[in-house]
């Protein structure tokens, strides 16, 4: 049986041949080691813990090595009323956490990189008070989870950049 090439396949594998120079963020090991010499400081505070044990877990923090890069975090907080009822009360949430970090250099303490990331989500408000604590709890925590990853992506693309600029 003979197979020929449609035009689809072949604009397929002409794509895929330009790939032969890609190289995935991670696969470079410095930013790996890099970002595993972060000490982050978080604020004080539910949030605060949450988000920093998702960076610690995110960055893969390495506990034995010195950091060579610390990070202060500044958080905010706010929830908004959404899906209100007849009698006035909130079926929905909206809550916003905005995460601002500053990334210095150690053992100098030189700013290296600044940033703000912001994460929007919504969450059901049960009747049941507990049931509405554990719901705005976990909404705390997904939110918490959101913003570290996206930190560690800015903060990877970020060391990827800066690695290949100091190997030039």
């Amino acid at each position: 049986m003979k197979r020929l090439l449609t035009p689809a396949s072949l604009a397929a594998a002409l794509a895929l041949g330009g790939c032969a120079g890609f190289q995935p963020l991670y696969a470079e090991t410095a930013v790996v080691k890099n970002l595993a010499a972060i000490e982050v400081t978080a604020p004080q505070g539910r949030t605060g813990y949450l988000i920093r044990q998702h960076l610690d877990d995110a960055f893969a923090k390495n506990h034995s090595a010195a950091p060579a890069y610390s990070m202060e975090l500044a958080l905010g907080e706010a929830r908004y009323p959404r899906g209100v009822r007849i009698d006035n009360t909130a079926t929905r949430y909206e809550y916003v956490l905005n995460a601002t970090y500053v990334l210095r250099s150690q053992p100098s303490g030189a700013v290296a990189k600044q940033g703000n990331v912001r994460v929007e989500l919504t969450y059901d408000s049960a009747d049941q008070p507990y049931a509405s604590i554990s719901a705005q709890q976990d909404a705390q925590d997904r939110a918490a989870q959101e913003a570290a990853r996206r930190i560690q992506v800015e903060l990877a693309v970020w060391l990827a950049n800066t690695g290949k600029v100091a190997a030039r």
